[in-house]
């Protein structure tokens, strides 16, 4: 038994140690975002009504049944009357009381494209609805995005930090045995030292935003992050630039539930036809004649075919479709919008990575000469030919030489993925 929980512990935090990459990342927090239960429920919605739509083509039952009492009913003329009254033939009339229980059964033959329009609704709004929550996701990615880079970046600089440390204690040390020495002053020494202080302030303040943001990454990607470093990811290129953004695509589902409602409203111009069918049982009869000798109850039968054609929703017909077309229109000038917004956002990206390429040339060859610098001043502080002042602002320039790296390292990854997620490729 114990074996076993050992087992499910170890591929528990094997699973959790998998969340190391950006990628992960991503997926991790599309599926944990509550948002993502949406598809199951427009998925649900669609087929329920793409479902309804289809069974206007299954035969319409309806059972009835009435009882209705009349001010007059059908007689025969006076003269009639007499006449069967002399043959000794019995002259009720129709009785006022009526009765009928009845079952009408009605098939569509054309519904004019209702039925299929139906369907086309159905599905457009829940293309609509998906691009929706596809948008909303696409936006999460980002926040994704900006933590992960963060966590990066403060890594690097605790990294850097722990470096200067280390340089700053190896010098303390050696200025301490100056002063046991006498070679150098105490103040020498004490101004390192607090110095060193100060850097070890600054690793706990790096430590401790890298730790908030690593919790704030692991409430979006449902699970806690494994201690080991994240991977920082692989520079990329694009040259492709085209935009698959799903703004575009909410646009376009738009666009087509705009048509859909189109076909829709062309369908309710339409006349329709039907066949119907009708059998009851009941007084009167469709035979009159036999009803008015007789109020026994029979069964009665009709068949038939129908067309109903309401010809007034043709007076609002061309307004709605004029206006459906307006509609289309002007989705049509926010996707012109969006992508001329898009161009110049990823125009401003594309030389925000230039820059950043450019700076990164020059920080190796500024590293080296910031080392040299203090590795000289260095070499002239054991010669007390400068103060430890100066050489404290030789290791700090140096520390902000190597910062700046690191920095445009990561802010040069981050850009690269700032266009490829402005794009969505």
């Amino acid at each position: 038994m114990k074996a076993k929980v050992l087992t499910v512990v170890w591929l528990l935090t094997s699973w959790v140690a998998t969340a190391q990459n950006l990628d992960q990342c991503r997926e991790l927090a599309r599926n944990n975002y509550p948002e993502i239960k949406q598809y199951d429920l427009i998925a649900q919605t669609e087929a329920y009504s793409v479902s309804n739509a289809k069974r206007a083509w299954i035969p319409q039952l309806v059972l009835s049944a009435q009882a209705t009492y009349q001010s007059a009913t059908v007689t025969y003329p006076d003269a009639l009357s007499k006449l069967l009254t002399s043959y000794g033939m019995e002259n009720v009339g129709i009785q006022k009381d009526q009765y009928k229980i009845a079952l009408d059964l009605y098939q569509n033959i054309w519904d004019g494209g209702a039925a299929k329009a139906g369907e086309e609704m159905a599905k457009a709004e829940a293309n609509v609805q998906r691009s929706s929550v596809d948008v909303n996701l696409y936006d999460l990615y980002q926040r994704v995005d900006n933590l992960y880079f963060g966590i990066l970046l403060l890594a690097e600089k605790q990294m850097q930090t722990t470096l200067r440390m280390d340089l700053l204690r190896s010098n303390w040390e050696k200025l301490q045995s100056y002063v046991k020495n006498g070679v150098a002053l105490q103040a020498d020494a004490d101004a390192l030292q607090a110095e060193l202080l100060v850097a070890e302030q600054q690793l706990e303040q790096l430590k401790s935003s890298e730790e908030a943001y690593r919790m704030m990454l692991s409430l979006f990607i449902g699970q806690p992050l494994a201690d080991t470093p994240l991977e920082r990811p692989v520079e990329i290129s694009l040259s492709d630039k085209s935009n698959h953004r799903p703004e575009l695509q909410l646009l376009e589902a738009k666009f087509q539930q705009l048509e859909a409602q189109k076909n829709a409203i062309t369908a309710t111009v339409m006349p329709r036809f039907n066949l119907f069918a009708q059998g009851y049982y009941g007084y009167p009869g469709l035979d009159m004649f036999k009803a008015m000798s007789s109020t026994e109850w029979s069964l009665n039968g009709i068949v038939g075919v129908k067309m109903q054609w309401n010809i007034g929703s043709l007076y609002t017909y061309k307004n709605t479709i004029d206006k459906l077309n307006t509609a289309q229109q002007s989705l049509a000038v926010q996707k012109e919008l969006f992508e001329f917004n898009t161009s110049l956002k990823t125009t401003g990206e594309d030389k925000e990575i230039s820059r950043l390429k450019k700076a990164l040339e020059a920080d190796e060859a500024i590293i080296q000469l910031r080392q040299s610098i203090r590795q000289a001043a260095e070499s002239k502080l054991e010669n007390g030919d400068i103060n430890t002042t100066d050489l404290l602002q030789k290791i700090t320039d140096e520390n902000v030489a190597i910062q700046n790296k690191v920095s445009h390292e990561i802010e040069l990854l981050q850009a690269e993925y700032r266009l490829k997620h402005t794009l969505n490729q």
